[in-house]
């Protein structure tokens, strides 16, 4: 299996950063993938990186007549549902679906809409790509961690999508225990996110403020709880290498939702601090962090 048609939807901040490096490999057999009423504005203007402009395919449903080997999900959490319609004509019995969405719940949403394609577990680690009005700006493209549920064998499909990957210069890990991987990506942006969202501190600030880092840990603390009761592997460790981790980010970078919450936009906290509240109450465990947590940065929204 190889390769060759790679389309991706969703071009913020990360969609942005990945699709220039799949853009400067694969050239015409790369699609970014729009709805209709965005489409002619995004083939105008183009996509801006560091300053640099680049012009990939933009394509729609309506204008839509190939199948794709490998479609990329980059969208915010609340941009799904329309996502999958919007990636419908693009779909074919051997198309491989991955997702970059933070959270844990994108991959079933995406399997569930699509049962007969293979959807595998992806997030992006490391990458400080910010967004701004004239475009994107990073300094650590970060590396792709992804694969099945369990990948102590490589399965075909993934071995191809690395080889991909590889090609265009995207760093990636496959881990044995993406289960795993997924929860532990997502206690870091239970915490992270929703505290510099609530403190507008950037990175740089998190860890090095008492009060803050409290925030931090207590609200990862509440995930790894919830964790243990449903069995997956979760460490205290995990909590204090993130802890760690946060003096290898450039000081004055921006979690995604601290950069939503300054511009005003809607942010993912329902997928955040909502899941874990939701979860909390399925399984009769406190959250009152994330509540709290949640509860402000709902708050925040509407006021915009």
């Amino acid at each position: 299996m190889k390769i060759k048609k790679i389309a991706l939807i969703g071009m913020g901040a990360v969609g942005t950063v990945y699709g220039s490096l799949l853009y400067n490999k694969y050239g015409s057999n790369f699609t970014v993938i729009s709805d209709e009423s965005r489409k002619d504005k995004l083939k105008k203007n183009g996509f801006t990186l560091n300053g640099n402009t680049f012009y990939p395919n933009v394509s729609s449903n309506s204008d839509n007549n190939i199948k794709y080997d490998l479609i990329i999900f980059a969208v915010k959490n609340y941009q799904l549902a329309g996502a999958l319609e919007d990636v419908r004509s693009f779909i074919g019995e051997n198309t491989i679906l991955i997702t970059f969405l933070n959270g844990v719940t994108a991959r079933d949403i995406i399997q569930e809409a699509y049962p007969n394609n293979k959807v595998l577990y992806g997030l992006a680690m490391k990458i400080d790509a910010v967004r701004n009005e004239a475009g994107v700006v990073n300094t650590e493209d970060g590396e792709i961690h992804f694969g099945e549920a369990d990948n102590r064998v490589i399965s075909e499909e993934v071995q191809a999508v690395k080889d991909c990957f590889d090609a265009a210069g995207i760093r990636n890990i496959v881990f044995p225990d993406m289960i795993r991987m997924y929860w532990k990506k997502f206690m870091l942006n239970v915490g992270f996110n929703q505290v510099t969202a609530v403190t507008r501190a950037p990175y740089g600030k998190v860890t090095n403020i008492e009060t803050s880092l409290i925030l931090f840990k207590e609200a990862m603390n509440e995930v790894l709880t919830i964790a243990k009761a449903l069995n997956i592997d979760l460490r205290k460790e995990d909590i204090e290498e993130f802890v760690a981790l946060m003096d290898h980010f450039s000081p004055f970078g921006k979690t995604s939702m601290l950069q939503d919450v300054e511009a005003k936009r809607k942010t993912e906290v329902d997928y955040f601090g909502g899941t874990v509240v939701e979860l909390g109450k399925k399984l009769n465990i406190p959250t009152p962090v994330n509540h709290v947590l949640y509860c402000i940065i709902k708050s925040l929204e509407e006021l915009y």
